[in-house]
């Protein structure tokens, strides 16, 4: 498992480098104006020791201190003019105030726009992965990784990641300037540094596994309050409102219990790293004064040397905060690299467009689920360009997957049949030319938190542009009428998945939607069940005009929807088990028969529980 989650890391951390174009300019900048203020930073202690020792005291400078004293006209000058070295340390400070300015605002830019091209990418991937990808994962746990995860991963990079050079340039400069005061200072202060970076990555990894459980339940709880906003009528129905309550502080206690232990880790971590961080700078103060009282060191020097040490400690203490940090950025890119790494859904190399002017065949199609129980059974069937084929079956007898496989919702693998439009195996289709030949009305249709005229024209890129087409969809499908009764007709606001309309309503609107379109295959899976006789009725008369070119299944378990189809399919435990017309499949007195007899024999109000288009 160990293994499992550092490969996931690996891989992620390779899969997040694209996400840097476009910003690595920025970032390079900004560790450019790093770079320049640590500079800046470490000349000041320099001057102020020079100051103390040869201007205020009688010690020589040094030769490569005195050229530059040269410059302002000797030692002699300089002290009787201090202000010139203030001054000196004034222009220092304003460019390193400069600098800092530049790193900040190069920062903000390089992060604002990596987080935004990781978004649009995740975006982007998300909506080209296949079915199964998210029936296998949970929507409030892959917001919670496009939000949360993203955010880490932004933090991470553009705050330790971004300083990682200029800390260690300003580590080996401190050093470095260190031995040029004191040698026995600066070996002492070096001391310190493996027993940082080695209780940092003891840390690591048991901040890993803390921010891991962490950010896993946080996915759980978002997908608990996702699911109860988008399923607020059932709960509301069922008076479940206790009990998802309860279920969401249970949740909600262990998320936030996982963040208690992550947080006195983490004090843990921080408290030891003040604690020798103290005890170092104490050694090197005491032992700096000691070396100051035999007068083996200046007072300057010991003031230079107790800063280059503080300049010293602090980017030391930074990169064990950076190991600490990877190791929850770790987490965060190894999530996001599995939805990166999750294969989106690819045409064959060879792939042409969707010829819808012939028919459709299925020929031994047999399909189950993720490996479990077949759905379908070696299923075969045949339907002509311009002809109806009726579906009806018992719930769970494979209707809807057919028509998921017919538009590649979910991919049928090769040794298990093969579907055919026009002649061609819809592997050998591409996904997108096919899915525009063949439109589809979900049995469970969605609605966009957007207009009704949006929702139906969702297929125009402007419709407002295409009124007429987008008013004889709805016209089609009975909803002049319900729109108009609208206070704010057209514009009316659906509500998030529709929840302001009806069920029959929102079947009505998907259906609209598939017609604005008016593609040349059609399917209506189941619907129309939520809908009156009557209405039903109008429908299915005004779908025979829209309809009349167009290839057309429909699923249902009406037989009233169905019986004036072509050719009908009787289903049963994914097998097809009866087929033909209304009047042959009467004769036979077998299943399609028994279900006839059942809905014509029960009041029209009875009828209606059917369902079905």
């Amino acid at each position: 498992m160990e293994k499992n989650r550092k490969q996931k890391k690996r891989t992620g951390w390779k899969t997040a480098l694209p996400f840097l174009n476009g910003s690595i300019h920025f970032f390079a900048l900004c560790i450019l104006s790093s770079m320049l203020a640590s500079l800046c930073e470490l000349i000041i202690p320099k001057i102020i020791g020079f100051t103390v020792d040869s201007l205020l005291g009688g010690e020589q400078l040094p030769p490569y201190a005195a050229k530059i004293a040269d410059l302002f006209g000797g030692t002699s000058v300089l002290r009787t003019h201090l202000w010139i070295t203030a001054a000196l340390i004034l222009v220092i400070a304003l460019f390193l105030g400069l600098f800092k300015y530049g790193e900040s605002v190069f920062n903000r830019l390089g992060s604002e726009t990596l987080v935004e091209t990781m978004r649009n990418r995740l975006f982007s991937h998300l909506e080209r992965l296949p079915s199964a990808w998210f029936t296998a994962h949970q929507t409030g746990d892959i917001i919670q990784r496009c939000t949360s995860d993203v955010e880490t991963l932004k933090s991470f990079l553009s705050e330790q990641m971004t300083s990682i050079i200029s800390t260690v340039l300003l580590i080996g400069l401190s050093v470095a300037f260190l031995f040029t005061v004191s040698v026995p200072l600066a070996v002492t202060a070096l001391l310190s540094i493996p027993v940082i970076i080695a209780y940092s990555a003891v840390f690591h990894g048991k901040i890993g596994d803390g921010f891991e459980y962490c950010d896993q339940n946080e996915g759980k709880l978002s997908a608990i309050a996702q699911e109860n906003l988008t399923g607020v009528r059932v709960v509301r129905a069922f008076g479940r409102e206790i009990y998802e309550v309860e279920k969401f502080t249970k949740q909600n206690n262990l998320y936030a219990d996982a963040w208690i232990r992550l947080g006195r880790l983490m004090s843990l971590f921080w408290c030891m790293g003040d604690l020798i961080s103290g005890l170092q700078q104490m050694i090197i103060m005491v032992y700096g004064t000691v070396l100051a009282v035999r007068g083996t060191l200046t007072v300057g020097d010991l003031i230079a040397a107790v800063s280059y040490n503080s300049m010293l400690i602090w980017p030391v203490r930074e990169l064990g905060r950076t190991v600490s940090e990877m190791s929850k950025a770790g987490i965060s890119v190894g999530r996001i690299g599995e939805i990166m790494d999750a294969p989106e859904e690819k045409d064959a190399p060879d792939a042409v467009d969707c010829d819808p002017d012939g028919g459709i065949e299925f020929q031994n199609v047999t399909f189950s689920y993720d490996g479990s129980a077949d759905v379908l059974k070696n299923v075969s069937f045949r339907v002509k360009k311009g002809e109806t084929l009726g579906i009806i079956g018992m719930t769970g007898s494979g209707k809807s997957t057919l028509a998921q496989l017919l538009c590649k919702l979910w991919e049928l693998p090769e040794e298990n049949g093969t579907i055919r439009v026009s002649g061609t195996d819809i592997r050998n289709i591409k996904t997108a030319s096919l899915r525009r030949s063949v439109g589809i009305v979900l049995q469970e249709p969605f609605l966009f938190s957007r207009t009704l005229r949006d929702n139906i024209g969702v297929v125009y890129s402007q419709p407002a542009e295409h009124e007429p087409e987008i008013r004889e969809a709805a016209r089609s499908a009975c909803l002049e009428e319900t729109i108009g009764n609208f206070s704010d007709g057209w514009d009316t606001m659906v509500g998030e998945r529709g929840v302001t309309l009806s069920g029959g309503q929102k079947q009505r609107v998907a259906i609209a939607r598939m017609l604005a379109e008016t593609p040349p295959v059609m399917i209506f899976d189941d619907s129309l069940s939520a809908v009156d006789s009557e209405t039903d009725a109008k429908i299915r008369h005004a779908l025979r005009e829209k309809t009349a070119d167009a290839t057309v299944i429909l699923i249902s378990h009406r037989i009233q929807t169905l019986m004036t189809a072509d050719h009908i399919l009787v289903m049963a435990g994914g097998e097809v088990v009866e087929e033909g017309n209304h009047n042959s499949l009467i004769a036979e007195n077998g299943i399609y028969k028994k279900i006839y007899d059942i809905q014509t024999g029960v009041s029209s109000g009875e009828e209606e529980e059917g369902g079905g288009i």
